[in-house]
């Protein structure tokens, strides 16, 4: 009875006040040296006669709220109904001294006081009844003293919001109703940014049927959340805190229906949790609050990227195709709407820096989760915890994987695209006399066009020496490893060899790949196999080689084949393109045209491609985005491919 935390106890002393029919209420906290010296709350209601001192003070539940639904005079809704809630005063303090003036039945005024002390709630002190000046209104003081501490929750800044949550609805039923907490007149309507109703099903309870609805108030100061279980009339009995989270949201909500009313009369609502029907109506209660917040968000979310494709800003001008886009394009927009809200200064950025900003991310999340935390900590400095939580959603989605993976697969098929046009049309050919920009192009991160084993390889210096010690073999304008400095298409035509090794697990073993360009105009034929043959052995069979398990394979590269080499490249038993192998298979020799070469990485590449999206399209990964949409708030519809 006398235990509670601040404003809950606070707002029984209100509650009093207000069955009391007071039109006036006013909370002040007197403050010495020490802090916090008393707690004081006045009214204009209609008192307590003394002569119901005893009736209502010297026994629990004796209330005569328990007789009657209305008050005495204005005939308002009630809120207690037990008698307890006048000794919550001792919740506050030690001491609880009440000074009250009431109106007998021939309408003299009379004045006296109660004191109450925690340790002897038996020994309730009363005086006698004096009469009161006519012109004094009547009401009642409550005075708390010897107070445990310094409550911060009853700091003016924390407890105007913290009543206004309790006494939203009151205040609004009963607008000629004045609440003041330190000569501040507490306003919901002044702090409310959105107030909803939300409808949930009746509640059945033996022979009757109870309508319910959820009143949702949105609020624009930060606040503690609660739920409030509330009669019809939306007074709130109960309050307990939610068990989801709604970032963001500031918000109370109040649940309402005449079973409430119910069980509080007949006492029961302290067993709320027991109570099957109404536990149903709260599970309900919350779908509806997430839901509601869930399409809030929702709405916020297109809002805003709406916004940025109007600014020019957000970095996909295209609409997604493809499940792995539509998996990038959900990440992207759950991790920008969050960078949005938690940097101030975002939303007042120019043009040109929220632009790029919104591209490193984008880049960020092709990457994979290490460099989204990077952008996050080191440009865009997030909290660590938001940092953490938006690149494990990566992590946790496995859509890391498949998106870097997509944009790489997709790079490559518009490298191999373009790659083909400067081979093979007639404007681009022209261009591409001079072989060292194919060699430059080729080299820098791309030899895997010519197998995925090439994408492994490394530079090797002991094996660039031996090619170069060997090189008078296939012609001393053959460039081995080195670009050609001239680009400007006027000097001669070369050809050019690219050299690699593959790492191997054991240290006496080697793989070593070698790519010959021949010159466009060169058709690869019986004397530049022959010769490539007698180059691949011998420098196969170097002395600095010699005693390691190593595999060789070389690969002579032109635009066309004369007959000879057409044929010796599709024997029998052989793949397409081999023309010669040792019998222990550590050397190869290959001859492969640009055509084959990039119609294999075509369809190599198109089948990662396709398999990337039907891994998306079947994994979890767009069903977690669609687990933790509410904890990241992207306000994004997370749409599964029904085709899956």
């Amino acid at each position: 009875m006398t235990a509670g935390k601040p404003i809950p106890a606070l707002a029984e002393l209100i509650w009093n006040a207000c069955d009391a029919d007071a039109t006036h209420i006013d909370v002040e906290i007197e403050k010495g040296e020490l802090g916090m010296q008393a707690v004081v709350v006045r009214d204009n209601g209609h008192g307590i006669p003394h002569d119901e001192i005893e009736q209502l003070f010297g026994k629990l539940g004796g209330s005569w709220k328990a007789r009657g639904a209305r008050s005495k005079t204005k005939l308002g809704i009630l809120h207690g109904k037990e008698g307890k809630g006048r000794f919550k005063a001792l919740a506050l303090g030690r001491v609880a001294d009440w000074t009250i003036v009431y109106k007998d039945a021939d309408h003299r005024k009379y004045r006296y006081t109660l004191s109450l002390i925690r340790d002897d709630l038996v020994d309730v002190r009363v005086s006698e009844p004096i009469e009161a000046d006519p012109h004094f209104p009547t009401g009642v003081e409550v005075r708390i003293t010897e107070l445990d501490r310094t409550y911060r929750s009853l700091d003016a800044s924390l407890a105007v919001s913290s009543l206004a949550q309790i006494f939203a609805l009151y205040l609004t039923e009963y607008p000629d109703l004045s609440i003041s907490f330190e000569h501040e007149r507490i306003d919901p309507q002044v702090l409310i940014a959105h107030r909803d109703v939300l409808s949930l099903s009746d509640i059945a309870d033996a022979d009757s049927i109870h309508s319910a609805s959820v009143e949702l108030i949105e609020w624009k100061m930060p606040c503690d959340r609660w739920i409030f279980l509330c009669g019809a009339n939306g007074l709130p009995f109960q309050r307990s805190a939610p068990s989801f989270h709604a970032p963001g949201h500031q918000f109370t909500a109040y649940i309402k229906s005449s079973y409430i009313d119910e069980l509080q009369e007949r006492g029961l609502l302290d067993l709320a949790e027991l109570n099957a029907a109404l536990q149903r109506a709260y599970d309900e209660a919350v779908e509806a609050i997430k839901a509601h917040f869930k399409a809030r968000d929702a709405s916020a979310a297109r809002s805003k990227i709406e916004q940025w494709k109007a600014e020019d800003v957000y970095p996909y001008r295209d609409e997604p195709t493809t499940p792995v886009d539509v998996a990038e394009r959900q990440v992207f927009d759950i991790v920008a709407l969050n960078v949005n809200k938690h940097l101030a200064d975002f939303e007042g950025a120019t043009r040109q820096t929220k632009a790029f900003q919104l591209r490193m991310l984008r880049q960020a999340i092709e990457r994979g989760p290490d460099e989204l935390q990077l952008i996050l900590k080191e440009v865009l400095d997030l909290p660590p915890r938001k940092q953490q939580e938006l690149a494990k959603l990566l992590e946790d989605a496995d859509l890391g994987n498949i998106i870097s993976a997509s944009k790489l697969v997709a790079d490559r098929l518009k490298f191999i695209h373009g790659l083909e046009a400067l081979l093979f049309e007639a404007e681009t050919r022209a261009l591409l006399k001079e072989r060292s920009q194919l060699h430059r192009i080729l080299a820098d991160n791309n030899t895997w066009v010519f197998g995925e084993q090439f994408s492994l390889t490394v530079d090797d210096q002991s094996l660039t020496e031996v090619l170069r010690k060997h090189h008078q073999m296939i012609g001393r304008e053959t460039v081995i490893d080195a670009p050609v400095k001239r680009i400007d298409g006027k000097t001669g035509i070369v050809d050019l060899m690219l050299s690699r090794s593959v790492p191997q697990n054991r240290m006496d073993e080697r793989e070593h790949l070698v790519v010959e360009l021949k010159r466009p105009s060169v058709k690869v034929g019986a004397e530049e196999i022959t010769q490539v043959e007698k180059y691949a052995y011998t420098i196969a069979k170097d002395e600095r080689f010699r005693g390691l398990k190593t595999r060789w394979t070389f690969w002579v590269v032109s635009n066309d084949l004369d007959d000879f080499a057409s044929v010796r490249t599709r024997q029998k038993d052989k793949p397409r393109g081999q023309v010669s192998q040792t019998e222990d298979g550590l050397i190869e020799v290959w001859v492969k045209t640009w055509s084959e070469i990039i119609s294999e990485c075509k369809a190599r590449l198109r089948f990662v491609q396709d398999h990337l999206q039907a891994n998306v399209d079947k994994d979890a990964s767009l069903s977690y985005l669609k687990v933790t949409y509410d904890r990241y708030l992207s306000g994004i519809e997370v749409q599964e491919d029904n085709a899956a």
